[in-house]
């Protein structure tokens, strides 16, 4: 065989293994476009980065609200009843507590309110919240969820973000990373009246995800809900022509340097940013103008009560982005007193806490229903994790992530249906265990998102809401 034919053999070999390996690097560069971008394939491609997007699978739900109770309300007072905890009561705990504890613990102690059965279903409610019993048949009560970090801190960034410990987007972001939005003048998440305490943006930040995906805050927890506005949501010095022909030289001056440098998603962003804050100076103020509701309306969240007023506003204001197209919004309860963190006074904190969110939360459900909303709308009720069922003094509860209960209702799951169930006497998930992760997962399924396939790379790897863990819990699903 001739020096030349091996040279030439040499050199087709050479080729071709360069070239399978272009080939098998293309696969791999395609596959991960896929996780990335199979829902970004935008309706309509004019409408930006928050275009909407297809989903992985059907969608039983197109939109969330989620009401969050900062500080954890006690799952044995109020949607997990325990009748081995009121014939203990005073009792030992009968088996060990976690390794750790937030604080010292002592006996048994029985929960001071009365559950009762109610609607078509059965399932028992605390007299706490009469006005959510009479729903209860749209309720899909989760007994079973736990998570892993017993302070607020953790346990709030985990239940909002997947993760404890490190800074990772929250649950809002990746709905708005995976679906987009249905209203190009308003943000796809909204937040409303968010804690600024343990986790504070974080958990409501896109951390990694583009910046479009970042929520919202309407006022924060420490502000009234009449008060709440989007900070400089007007300009007082300039009008909207001229703020338009401003906007028009900033993006032509711009897009003259993207043109030399090329893609920047920093300052794409930002120039997203300002078209998006130009638009919602009309569509944001009339979103928040309550007074267009009749007076029926405001009544059903309990507007005209000085108990039920901050937090029927924005269950009333959540509803009114929610029918314009947000996709996600989050509602929290809060206050710098008293919260649900009932480490002591568990009577009088409770009480009030309830009286405050109960009938707002019933006027929500009922109105969503009458407009057809709740049927794919999802709603999600819980806190970053529940109570012991043992004392802290003698008329406290402390934290407890290690079995706890939260609640959706509409956007296919099923109503009048308990999932899951704590021990004897409410201390340890026990059956059809629901991690946060495993939530996580299906409130994206819900959302016709595939939580393994929902992913986003950074930093050399992909990473997802769920982590690599998290199953969909199939069996609520309507």
């Amino acid at each position: 065989m001739s020096e030349s034919s091996l040279q030439s053999r040499r050199r087709v070999l050479k080729n071709s293994a360069v070239g399978f390996g272009h080939l098998a690097f293309m696969h791999l560069l395609q596959e991960n476009c896929r996780a990335d971008t199979v829902v970004a394939s935008a309706a309509d491609s004019t409408t930006g980065p928050l275009a909407p997007k297809l989903t992985h699978l059907a969608a039983r739900a197109k939109r969330v609200i989620f009401l969050f109770m900062k500080g954890g309300p006690s799952h044995v007072d109020t949607f997990d009843p325990k009748p081995l905890l009121d014939r203990d009561h005073g009792k030992p705990l009968p088996f060990d507590l976690p390794r750790v504890t937030f604080a010292k613990q002592g006996n048994l102690l029985r929960s001071p309110w009365r559950f009762q059965r109610h609607g078509d279903s059965g399932l028992p409610v605390s007299e706490l919240f009469p006005h959510v019993a009479s729903h209860v048949d749209d309720l899909c009560i989760l007994r079973s969820v736990h998570g892993t970090n017993p302070a607020h801190g953790g346990a709030l960034l985990k239940l909002h973000t997947g993760s404890d410990q490190f800074v990772r987007p929250s649950l809002g972001s990746w709905v708005t990373y995976g679906l987009g939005t249905e209203n190009e003048n308003l943000p796809a998440f909204v937040t409303i009246c968010p804690t600024l305490a343990h986790g504070g943006v974080n958990n409501w930040g896109a951390a990694f995800l583009p910046a479009h995906c970042q929520g919202t805050p309407i006022g924060n927890a420490s502000l009234n809900a009449d008060a709440v506005r989007v900070k400089h949501i007007r300009n007082q010095r300039v009008d909207l022509a001229t703020q338009r022909r401003q906007l028009d030289l900033i993006l032509a001056m711009n897009q003259d340097h993207l043109d030399r440098v090329g893609t920047n998603a920093a300052l794409e962003g930002r120039l997203n940013s300002f078209e998006l804050a130009y638009r919602m100076q009309a569509s944001m103020p009339e979103i928040q103008d309550l007074a267009r509701e009749t007076n029926a309306t405001q009544s059903m969240y309990g507007i005209d009560d000085p108990v039920t007023e901050d937090f029927g506003r924005q269950c009333l204001m959540a509803r009114r982005f929610l029918e314009s197209g947000v996709r996600f919004v989050q509602v929290t309860h809060s206050d710098s007193e008293v919260q649900w963190d009932q480490h002591s006074n568990l009577y009088l904190g409770h009480t009030k806490n309830a009286a405050e969110v109960d009938k707002p939360i019933a006027g929500l459900l009922q109105d969503l229903k009458s407009r057809g909303l709740l049927e794919d709308t999802l709603v999600l009720w819980g806190g970053e994790f529940g109570r012991t069922p043992t004392a802290q003094g003698n008329n406290g509860r402390d934290h407890n992530p290690h079995g706890f209960t939260m609640w959706m209702a509409g956007g296919g799951v099923k109503g009048g249906y308990a999932y899951g169930a704590t021990d004897d006497y409410g201390y340890y998930a026990a059956e059809n265990k629901m991690h946060v992760h495993d939530l996580h997962a299906t409130i994206l399924h819900l959302m016709g998102l595939d939580h393994e396939r929902l992913t986003y790379r950074y930093a050399g790897r992909d990473f997802r809401l769920t982590d690599v863990a998290g199953h969909v819990a199939t069996d609520i699903l309507a």
